[in-house]
This record gives structure tokens, sequence and C-alpha cells, in this order.
């Protein structure tokens, strides 16, 4: 008896000092000879090796086949089966809204200021906060679009989230589990894989692309945001001067004007006025979208009428304030025209 347990925990002993070996190996070596080695990874590994992340090992990101415990093995084990099974090959993997959420937790271990940031604002709100707003759902019937900005990575239509769809509510979500989850998760913005080559000339000063990019649930695919349309804007009769910021062109894709393109119209936040050519980010600090400590950075130093900005009638001291922080120009502040200022002793 004793000698057939020892001819069966030889073996398993082997087998165990085997398994555990190669588990470390493939998740240490070099990607293209381990996950590239499957066709439907290769594009991916090609992207990552030119992208801000070529230095991170791809399972700090995407965990192990053991990382998550069963979750992670049961979904590794159906990769297996998916690629084995299926006659059609899955050249292009496409992540399920779940997995978006559950690499937006690895994303916070390495960014965490950013994370953290992210969180405060406005950015992270949730799926009832945007989809059982009575006021807007009364005022417009809630539809597909909605998922253009808000929900990218939701894998139902708006039947399937929302009831009543009708401008006559009370509206609830047909998933309550949904409620507080956010509707505009990092990878709306940000491609993880996004190639890091330098942006501009260093005459006008260098700047990489931090792989922003908006993600297009139509065509499932993140375009970068110097690739981004950037239509002429208009006011007061005129062509406006707008930036050139990348950035400027991911926030216009959401905070969108109405088909003539006027300033301010329907979301749009393009500044005009004082604020006329200014970039988002020379005002919003890109992931609380917060603009607090830009308003004090030149209000008063180095404005033209010398005020605080605490003192001043704009929506940065109440957001009742007719005059927006966004479209005010000196006219509606002064109608008589810019007081002279003394200059000091």
């Amino acid at each position: 008896m004793k000698n057939w347990l020892l001819f069966l925990i030889i073996p398993l002993g082997f087998l165990l000092l085997f398994s555990t070996g190669f588990y470390t190996y493939w998740n240490n070596a070099d990607p293209r000879s381990t996950c590239a080695s499957c066709h439907e990874i290769t594009p991916s590994v090609s992207t990552w090796e030119h992208s801000a992340h070529r230095d991170v090992p791809c399972f700090d990101c995407h965990g192990t086949a053991l990382g998550n415990g069963i979750h992670s093995l049961k979904e590794k084990a159906n990769m297996l089966f998916t690629h084995f099974s299926s006659e059609k090959y899955h050249d292009e993997i496409r992540l399920s809204e779940a997995q978006v959420l559950e690499m937006q937790g690895r994303c916070a271990k390495c960014h965490q200021s950013e994370y953290a940031r992210w969180a405060s604002g406005g950015h992270a709100t949730g799926y009832a906060r945007i989809f059982l707003d009575s006021a807007h759902n009364a005022q417009e019937r809630l539809y597909w679009d909605c998922f253009r900005c808000h929900g990218m990575y939701y894998e139902g239509n708006i039947y399937d989230l929302v009831t009543p769809v009708s401008t006559e509510g009370p509206w609830s979500l047909l998933e309550p589990e949904k409620a507080g989850q956010a509707v505009m998760p990092c990878l709306a913005c940000h491609q993880v894989h996004s190639p890091n080559e330098v942006l501009g000339t260093a005459s006008a000063g260098e700047e990489r692309n931090p792989s922003f990019g908006l993600y297009l649930r139509s065509d499932k695919m993140h375009l970068r945001a110097d690739h981004l349309p950037r239509p002429d804007m208009f006011g007061d009769g005129r062509k406006l001067l707008v930036s050139t910021d990348p950035v400027q062109a991911l926030c216009l894709q959401c905070h969108a004007p109405g088909a003539h393109r006027i300033a301010g119209s329907s979301d749009d936040r393009t500044p005009t006025g004082v604020h006329e050519g200014l970039s988002c980010r020379s005002c919003h600090e890109p992931h609380s979208n917060t603009a607090a400590a830009s308003c004090l950075t030149c209000h008063p130093a180095i404005s033209n009428c010398g005020l605080d900005v605490h003192a001043m009638n704009t929506s940065f001291r109440d957001p009742l304030s007719p005059n927006n922080i966004h479209f005010v120009a000196c006219v509606d502040c002064h109608p008589a025209g810019r007081p002279v200022v003394t200059p000091g002793p």
C-alpha cells in the first residue's frame, strides 16, 4: 500500500513542480514568447511595445490565471475554450464593461493621485445621476446616443437600462446595481496601449501624448485626441479663436455645440469673451475638472481689472450668476466701458 502511495506522490510532485515553474516562466517571460504567440494578442502586444506602459509587465494590468482566484481561472479557461472551439478568428479582443471597471482598479494602483482627483470630480458620476435626471428626461427623451458620452462601455441599449423610455416618469434603472457605477471610467478617455510619441516640436514646447483619446462606442475603438475633428466655432457673428490643445478637441466631443456650432449652444463650453482662445486645461485640472486654483492664478495677479475673482459677479463666485465664466465679456460687467485703473504709488 505504501509503495502505491509513493508511486502516486512522486508523479504528482513532479507535476506540481513543472506547473509552478511553467506558471512562473509564463508570467515573467517576454510577451512575444508567450501571450503574443496567439494571433489574437499580437496587435495589442505590438502597440504596448510603443506605449508609455511598455516597461510594465502584462500581468500588472491584466492579472494572472490565479491572480483573482476562481474568477481569473474561469476567465482564462474561457479564453482557451474560445480560441480552440470557435471557427472564427478573434483577432480583435474587446473588454466587457465589467473588465473595464476591473482594469480601472489596477490603474488606481499606480495612478493614485489622478484616480483620487477623478473620483472627486464630475466624470466619476454614476448611472443614476445621469439617466434618472428628471429635469433632463422630461425635456428630452432618452435614446441610444446618450451612450456616446455616458456609459460608453454599456453592453445593452437604452431599453435595457431605463424604464420608461419617454418624457413622462418616474424613471428607474432596470439594473439597480448600476446606480453608483461610473459612466465615464478611465478607459473612456485613455487608451492603455496608445503610442507615446512626442507631439508638437521643440520650438513649440514638446509634449508627450499621454494616451488621451475618445472611446468611440459605435466603432469600439479609441481615436487619439490629436486625430479628433476640430469644427470651426462661431460667436458674435464671426469665427472664434479656439485653442489647438489636443485635449480641447477631446472635451468638445461630449461638451458639443448645436448644429450651427455657436459657442455656448447645447452643452458647449468653448471659451469666448475675455477667455477666448484658452484651452480647457488652462483652467480645469484634467481629472477633477476643478478650476478654482486657475482663477486665483490670474485674478487679480495678471488680470486687467485687478479685481479679486471672489469679488467679481461671475459663475465662479455664484453658479447662478448671469456672467458664465466661459463666456463673460468685458461689457457684461462694464457696460459703460472698461474703467481706468489708476496705478498705485
